[in-house]
């Protein structure tokens, strides 16, 4: 067996996910954002007992880490690094954006621009190819009408995730889709085998979840 634990809290809705050697036999997801911590745990618990497995039978433990819910990424770095540290495990950890794009794979533009809500204008963003190869990485941006231009001059994008909504009554571009896309756990796994598979483990003593930084405005700064 080649099992990793996949373990995404960073947004509105936790999920858990046990994977052997790539493909999901397991999956439990908690829609209140308030008791992540307390549900987390107890997720874990079920999902392992169910299939007869014991925590010391994992390769790895992965987590998404951020951008996203600041309390959120806490919980799930807190927990996975726990875990690795009880059961000598690895930790891989896997940007919250690349796991949004990861889901949006299937869509037919030739960018994918995930969008974390983070209030009022503000958004956590990120650049992927549709081959899920990353061009801008993460940053923190204050949207106006302007954001993006360059790019839509030049590709079809597609926008999705919790702050694109606010984005889409800014613009009217051809090259401008939207769509809803639900992310989680299951979208970690392609991910995390990879990493795993290279050995990219993350250092457990200086891992800590990407909260993000001081906001930019298009004026200054453009994707």
């Amino acid at each position: 067996m080649n099992l990793i634990l996949n373990i995404d809290t960073a947004m509105e809705t936790a999920s858990v996910c046990l994977a052997d050697n790539g493909n999901p036999i397991a999956y439990a997801s908690h829609t209140s954002k308030k008791d992540h911590a307390s549900w987390l745990h107890v997720a874990i618990k079920n999902i392992m007992s169910a299939q007869k497995l014991k925590l010391n039978q994992l390769k790895a433990i992965a987590v998404s880490d951020g951008p996203g819910s600041y309390t959120g990424l806490r919980v799930g770095m807190a927990s996975a690094k726990g875990l690795c540290y009880a059961l000598n495990k690895p930790l891989i950890t896997v940007p919250t954006l690349k796991m949004m794009a990861f889901a949006a794979r299937n869509e037919t533009t030739e960018l994918l621009i995930p969008m974390i809500d983070a209030r009022r204008m503000e958004v956590f963003t990120a650049i992927y190819t549709s081959g899920i190869t990353e061009i801008c990485s993460a940053t923190n941006m204050i949207l106006d009408k302007n954001s993006f231009q360059d790019r839509l001059n030049q590709h079809t994008i597609t926008f999705f995730g919790s702050g694109s909504t606010k984005f889409k009554v800014l613009i009217s571009h051809p090259n401008a889709f939207f769509t809803i896309i639900d992310s989680n756990a299951t979208h970690m796994i392609e991910l995390s085998k990879a990493k795993a598979d290279e050995n990219n483990f993350t250092d457990l003593a200086y891992s800590e979840p990407f909260y993000g930084k001081d906001f930019h405005s298009n004026v200054k700064h453009t994707l």
